[in-house]
């Protein structure tokens, strides 16, 4: 499911590619969703990956332990971030935990969730590596040496993402797909 940026108040949806619905590589163990008021510039390249943003709003993986319904909005805590590159777009990752899951007061950086969920980062990066095999696209790349990002990273990733987006919605900013003007 993905925020449909193309059509009229960019409601939740399967994500279509050529007209067909999108299939995935295997199950997702996480909740996946992302954060409003952020936007992945098309027209700003990041100094080290070398890649500019993929016109969406930044993703969110929730690892917590409950299944969180389509739609809901919830509050999380952030804990780090993967830098994917996906075409040859920058498709930031961050990875978080529902602010109310039982483990939140035990995880508070990346770190922990190594120290503390072991295989979980790894998990998350491989299943975003291969998702979109099924489609025939070939694997995804991470940058930073496929490293997760601390906390401190991602929330600079949330803050820069989120200027962008109010650049976007001020019109001081070229608007990619134009997705903001529904």
């Amino acid at each position: 499911m993905e925020v449909a940026t193309k059509e009229e108040h960019n409601p939740i949806a399967q994500d279509v590619k050529k007209g067909k619905l999108r299939d995935y590589h295997g199950p997702i163990f996480w909740n996946y969703g992302m954060i409003p008021q952020t936007w992945e510039d098309p027209n700003v390249v990041h100094p080290e990956t070398k890649c500019a943003g993929d016109n969406d709003p930044v993703d969110v993986v929730e690892i917590g332990s409950a299944s969180i319904a389509q739609g809901t909005v919830e509050p999380v805590k952030v804990l780090g971030v993967l830098a994917m590159i996906d075409d040859g777009e920058l498709d930031w990752k961050i990875i978080a935990i529902r602010a109310a899951d039982p483990m939140a007061a035990a995880l508070h950086d990346i770190s922990d969730v190594e120290a503390k969920m072991p295989g979980v980062i790894s998990g998350v990066r491989e299943w975003f590596r291969w998702y979109k095999t099924p489609d025939g696209k070939p694997l995804n790349a991470f940058g930073y040496e496929e490293k997760a990002l601390d906390k401190k990273f991602a929330i600079e990733v949330i803050e820069e993402t989120h200027h962008a987006w109010k650049k976007l919605v001020e019109g001081k900013t070229a608007k990619g797909k134009n997705w903001l003007a529904n």
